[in-house]
């Protein structure tokens, strides 16, 4: 069944480009140029994933994205911004914390827009078809459910926080690169996008969300990358 995408932007010439290009790659694509009533189409129709433009009049695309991530009914379907001008890393850390999945600036090739959409539609099937229910340490991660508890308590995570600390509890015990961490959780291909700050910001987070003990987990070994130390706590 083909994938349908909401696409949404102010500018009506994008979105005949971008409709006609993913529409003969296989896709079923419905427009708007409004983010109230892109909402309204999320809500109605639950579309598969949603390209919106950052910058719009009325519910700019960081706005949509907020809502649409809050709401029990589209709060999984995957959100990737388009920004018409270069991002700096405060502003693209202001959409990931808003739950958006990726990132692509104007202007952009239409084949590898193609190839990211593509990339976020498989990491969501994969944990779509995931019922595995991870726990280490006193940490319960449902991949399927998308919660996160330390002993029993349930703990709030931005979805990049979840998808973060899924890869690395999943790969415990394993130092994973900066270059790995932003292609498999955040979707960048590391020749155009390499900058350590992101995964670090999230991992900040992580920690004092988590509490004390398993952030002493989360280990940052300079120079190298993260892993999540798996290893029985020494008695002293």
């Amino acid at each position: 069944m083909p994938a349908k995408i909401l696409v949404v932007d102010d500018d009506r010439a994008i979105l005949g480009l971008v409709k006609k290009f993913l529409t003969s790659s296989g896709m079923t694509v419905m427009v708007s140029d409004d983010g109230s009533e892109a909402l309204l189409l999320v809500r109605d129709s639950k579309p598969d994933l949603i390209l919106c433009d950052a910058a719009m009049p009325g519910l700019d695309g960081h706005a949509l994205c907020r809502r649409i991530k809050a709401e029990a009914t589209t709060g999984s379907i995957p959100v990737i911004l388009m920004s018409g001008e270069r991002v700096d890393d405060k502003s693209m850390l202001q959409g990931f914390e808003g739950g958006a999945d990726d990132y692509v600036l104007k202007p952009f090739s239409l084949p590898v827009l193609l190839a990211r959409l593509q990339a976020v539609l498989r990491r969501y099937a994969t944990a779509r078809s995931s019922d595995e229910t991870l726990r280490k340490c006193g940490l319960e991660l449902d991949a399927a459910g998308r919660t996160v508890k330390v002993g029993k308590s349930p703990v709030s995570l931005t979805r990049k926080e979840f998808d973060l600390l899924a890869v690395l509890v999943e790969k415990s015990g394993k130092v994973l690169s900066i270059p790995y961490l932003l292609e498999t959780v955040w979707g960048y291909d590391p020749a155009d996008y390499n900058d350590p700050g992101t995964v670090e910001v999230h991992v900040y987070h992580l920690r004092k969300k988590l509490g004390p003990t398993l952030a002493k987990r989360i280990l940052n070994l300079p120079g190298l990358g993260y892993k999540f130390d798996d290893a029985p706590a020494r008695v002293a």
